[in-house]
């Protein structure tokens, strides 16, 4: 299994980076030295995966952004096994600082709560210990800097 998790954030991380070779850098305004990316696996109970995707794609990023987060990419795996019950996604932030106050004020608004618990109705959709977060911070010679 662990095995597996690192080759997703190898997929993803690799697929970030092709992206960013077909669009290009990030404008010169846009991009930060102080900016870390923040990169998030979900794991579903069985058969919640589409749960989970209808919450994101139904106005959870909307919420991000509210909340002063910049939606990188979200991925479900390629592998038939992972791609039943995981997704990956990569946000932007201006600091680990400014992350941690994000998602404080991202958990405490009543929009997410309600759509966290409509979104539940029919069970819990993540297992227990089923987000997975790691923050990183683009190289010298990253275009992501």
């Amino acid at each position: 299994m662990v095995r597996k998790h690192a080759s997703t954030i190898c997929l993803v991380v690799l697929a970030f980076g092709a992206g960013l070779a077909v669009k290009g850098p990030a404008p010169v305004e846009a991009r930060s030295a102080d900016r870390v990316y923040e990169l998030r696996t979900y794991t579903t109970a069985e058969g919640k995966l589409p749960n989970l995707l209808a919450r994101f794609g139904g106005g959870e990023i909307d919420l991000f952004t509210r909340h002063g987060m910049t939606s990188v990419g979200y991925w479900v795996p390629d592998d038939p096994e992972l791609s039943e019950n995981t997704m990956v996604y990569m946000l932007a932030h201006e600091s680990r600082e400014a992350a941690a106050a994000s998602w404080r004020a991202f958990a405490g608004d009543p929009d997410w709560q309600e759509m966290s618990e409509s979104s539940q109705v029919d069970g819990r959709i993540l297992i227990r210990g089923g987000v997975k977060s790691m923050f990183l911070n683009p190289t010298d010679f990253s275009p992501a800097r």
